[in-house]
Order: C-alpha cells, then structure tokens, then sequence
C-alpha cells in the first residue's frame, strides 16, 4: 500500500474527506518524527512502539574495492510491533498460544 492508497483507506473509514485524511496523516507522521528526533518513543499499545536506537560504529568492506571501511555511530529509528499486530499478522500464533 502507497501514500496514496493510505489516504483512500483512512478517509473511507473515518468518513474523512480526502484532503483532511491526508492533512492527519501527514501530522501524525510529523509527530512522530519530531518525538523520535527529541529522543522519545512513541507507543501505541497494541499497535506498537516507534523508537531510535543506537547503532555502534563498526568496521565494513566497499563491494567494488573490497577496501576495509569505517562505518560511523548513528542513531536508527526502529518500529517494533505490539500484541495485537502481531497477532492479527499471524493468526495461528494466537491459536498456538490457546493450546
């Protein structure tokens, strides 16, 4: 699903219009943004949690040359998907867990 697919969806169920489900998408992804670059999570129970993390600078190799490079520090944002998600992905998980 696109940008644009999305907007359909949200503005079909919620009975928004097009524009104004767009207008709340683009700020919900705002605000995302903007708490992940002040260092926050956000977490949506049951849909899951949006958070950067750490990653350590370490060594790689160029493909081309087969130089050893230095890859530098950075900090990724990573989604980690709630119970709920989860289990309505994969349906006969939650039918294991019942056993």
């Amino acid at each position: 699903m696109n940008r644009t697919e999305l907007v359909q969806n949200v503005a079909e169920k919620s009975n928004l219009t097009k524009k104004d489900a767009e207008k709340a998408i683009h700020a919900f992804m705002e605000c995302v943004q903007q708490a992940l670059v002040e260092g926050d999570k956000v977490q949506l129970i049951g849909f899951g949690t949006f958070e950067t993390k750490n990653r350590a600078a370490r060594k790689g190799r160029n493909p081309r040359t087969n130089e050893p490079i230095e890859i530098a520090a950075a900090r990724c944002p990573v989604f980690k998907a709630g119970k709920a998600l989860k289990d309505a992905v994969n349906p006969e998980r939650d039918d294991m867990r019942k056993r």
